[in-house]
């Protein structure tokens, strides 16, 4: 049984369903039948775990919501809608359990995110760029900027 999450009833009925992630998911509008809020849900398969392989050797399990809050970060207040960044996450995690078996290196992450960034919106790029690629200094940034320019008449 699906709670409410604002009143925790038990009682919700589903308003709205559609498949999402190119029939991968099942998203659900639900409305909860006693404080008449409404809320959505996901349906997803389980795929086998990924396991991300951090640059000091550990290991932790694949976030999606992780990924999600860091391409949230580089786009707030940038004219991205939250579909267009849903099929982004869900075309780099397609790519990486595509390339790797299980085992993810992260900077493959950080790649992937930054190639995703750069053709959706790039102030969100430069921004995920300069904490991905930890800029020190005022140079560093200027660098890329001017990386990407080269790169944008080259297209």
């Amino acid at each position: 049984m699906l709670h409410c999450p604002f009143c925790g009833n038990d009682d919700t009925k589903v308003i709205e369903s559609r498949q999402v992630d190119e029939g991968t998911a099942v998203r659900r509008r639900r409305e909860c039948e006693s404080c008449a809020r409404r809320f959505t849900t996901y349906e997803k398969y389980e795929d086998s775990l990924m396991v991300v392989v951090k640059k000091d050797g550990r290991r932790e399990e694949f976030s999606r919501s992780k990924l999600k809050v860091g391409i949230l970060r580089a786009c707030e207040k940038r004219p991205v809608s939250l579909e267009q960044i849903e099929k982004v996450i869900y075309e780099i995690e397609k790519s990486l359990r595509n390339r790797y078996d299980r085992e993810i290196p992260s900077p493959a992450i950080g790649e992937a995110v930054m190639h995703a960034l750069v053709q959706l919106d790039e102030v969100a790029y430069i921004r995920f760029a300069s904490v991905y690629r930890e800029f020190n200094d005022i140079q560093r940034f200027l660098q890329e900027l001017h990386e990407l320019v080269e790169k944008k008449g080259n297209i």
